[in-house]
């Protein structure tokens, strides 16, 4: 069974987000996606200052069954991208909700974080 924390927000193409207090939040993909791909081996991440609508795809992962779209779940500048995964890309296999975070974005509409999903409501979607 994939592990679901309950503090995140999820979309239904399997990313998560994670709001802090300060209106910023992290974003990544959920253990179910990242046991689904398999074996990690590249993770292309956007520049700093990027901007993106909700739902637009800000990145890919490559593993070594596929190569996937990653999807913005919320309307959001990037702040920092996850430099570790360029030389370890296999974090977001071993520590999806840890190390293995993409994105640290600043929420442009933090209301559109309300359209996500509740942890179970992403249970019963997987």
């Amino acid at each position: 069974m994939s592990s679901v924390p309950d503090e995140l927000r999820y979309t239904k193409d399997h990313e998560w987000l994670q709001v802090a207090a300060d209106g910023t939040a992290l974003v990544g993909i959920t253990d179910y996606a990242q046991q689904s791909l398999g074996d990690i081996v590249y993770v292309e991440l956007p520049k700093v200052g990027a901007k993106f609508a909700a739902g637009a795809t800000f990145g890919v992962v490559e593993s070594v069954k596929a190569a996937s779209d990653l999807y913005m779940p919320v309307e959001a500048e990037v702040l920092e991208a996850n430099s570790t995964l360029e030389s370890m890309p296999e974090l977001v296999n071993q520590v999806p909700y840890g190390g293995g975070w993409m994105l640290k974005i600043r929420l442009t509409n933090p209301a559109s974080a309300g359209n996500l999903l509740d942890a179970a409501a992403y249970k019963l979607l997987i």
